[in-house]
């Protein structure tokens, strides 16, 4: 069935998420529900459909106009004979009492409702980008809840790393603290601890350790090693407002070889160009480039190896707001240019197999001439 489109003049604008993992959906309403509700908006009035399960909250919590009972518009719908109150046929009901005929959604839509919701003779449309265009930029209130999650990612990684510098090193290389190997799996399930005391929840907490740290992405497992870089990358969640923070520091325990400090030197110097770089009309693509040139002129080279990437093959930055990964971004090709109230990370990083990889993040707040820095916890190599 052709998609028609409702970018110029939509009647509603509809929403149909659980928003405990909808970032949209959160936005909106900032009120956490684990299962799918309705949310759509009409001639500048907002409105919720509810169970009874979670209406008494919403009508505390949740920051909308109108909050309909889902029982009450289902029993209204009995009465009038207009057919099966499930969420298709609420929709209907409701939008036709609000003369509603076009209908947009965001991109990740149901597809099941929409050719319900087609079916009823409702036209509906995609965005053409982000749903809320006016979550890029970030409010005072928002600032404040990213500062609060970064707090806990930082007091994570402060007993993170006071794990590692108590370490013994043993005389096969391994870390043991209190007479136990100190694993990645420890040092997350303590980071974890910590973080939840402020709040927050950390999942996917990376603690990599020497040929690990050459993958990014890998969280790490089993022992730590004396002599070896060791990343460690800490995004809590608060459960309060739903907003992230996000830091990463890599350290070594013990000695500590020319090439390693030499890296994670370039490194540093490379996040400390983005820096300088950063303010209001900035372009997230020639950030990155230039980062990538002085990696190259300081001799570490991107490309490909025996069939694997090394060198800096990751974007530098990405905006961190209801999620994790969201717009803007610092990387090739990014189209955005920054402005004041984007709340991105700076976080270079250089990767070679048989040496280690290096990254360092702080996470900033753009201004109109520069940036303010929401990380305050110190960078360093040896512990």
């Amino acid at each position: 069935m052709a998609t028609h489109s409702t970018q110029k003049f939509p009647d509603a604008r509809l929403i149909f998420a659980s928003s405990e993992k909808d970032a949209n959906l959160l936005y909106a309403t900032r009120f956490f529900a684990p299962d799918a509700f309705i949310f759509f908006t009409c001639r500048g009035e907002s409105f919720l459909v509810m169970s009874d399960l979670e209406i008494n909250r919403a009508r505390k919590q949740a920051r909308v106009d109108h909050i309909l009972s889902r029982a009450e518009v289902a029993e209204s719908m009995k009465e009038k004979k207009r057919g099966a109150a499930d969420t298709g046929g609420i929709l209907k009901y409701l939008f036709s009492q609000q003369k509603i005929r076009t209908v947009e959604v965001p991109q990740d839509f149901p597809i099941w409702l929409a050719d319900r919701l087609r079916k009823n003779g409702f036209r509906l449309g995609p965005s053409a980008g982000e749903f809320f265009q006016g979550r890029e930029i970030k409010t005072r209130e928002e600032i404040r809840a990213i500062r609060k999650a970064q707090q806990a990612a930082e007091a994570g990684m402060e007993v993170a790393i006071d794990m590692i510098r108590r370490a013994r090193m043993a005389s096969s290389g391994q870390l043991l603290l209190e007479r136990e190997k100190l694993t990645s799996e420890r040092v997350q399930q303590r980071i974890a601890e910590v973080i939840l005391r402020y709040g927050c929840v950390a999942t996917h907490t990376i603690v990599s350790c020497g040929r690990h740290t050459c993958d990014p992405h890998e969280e790490g497992h089993g022992p730590l090693r004396a002599h070896q870089p060791i990343i460690l990358d800490i995004f809590p969640r608060s459960q309060q407002t739903g907003y992230w923070g996000d830091i990463t520091r890599t350290v070594v325990k013990g000695r500590v070889s020319e090439r390693l400090t030499l890296m994670y030197q370039t490194v540093l110097e490379g996040q400390s160009l983005a820096l300088k770089e950063i303010k209001e009309g900035a372009s997230g693509n020639l950030i990155h480039q230039s980062i990538l040139n002085l990696f190259t002129t300081k001799g570490f080279v991107t490309g490909q190896r025996n069939g694997l990437m090394e060198g800096f093959f990751h974007g530098t930055g990405h905006g961190v707001g209801l999620e994790i990964h969201e717009l803007p971004r610092i990387s090739p090709g990014a189209e955005v240019p920054l402005r004041a109230g984007h709340v991105v990370t700076v976080e270079p990083g250089l990767y070679y197999p048989g040496i280690g990889g290096i990254r360092i993040e702080d996470l900033v707040l753009v201004t109109k001439k520069g940036y303010q820095n929401l990380t305050r916890f110190p960078k360093y190599l040896e512990v």
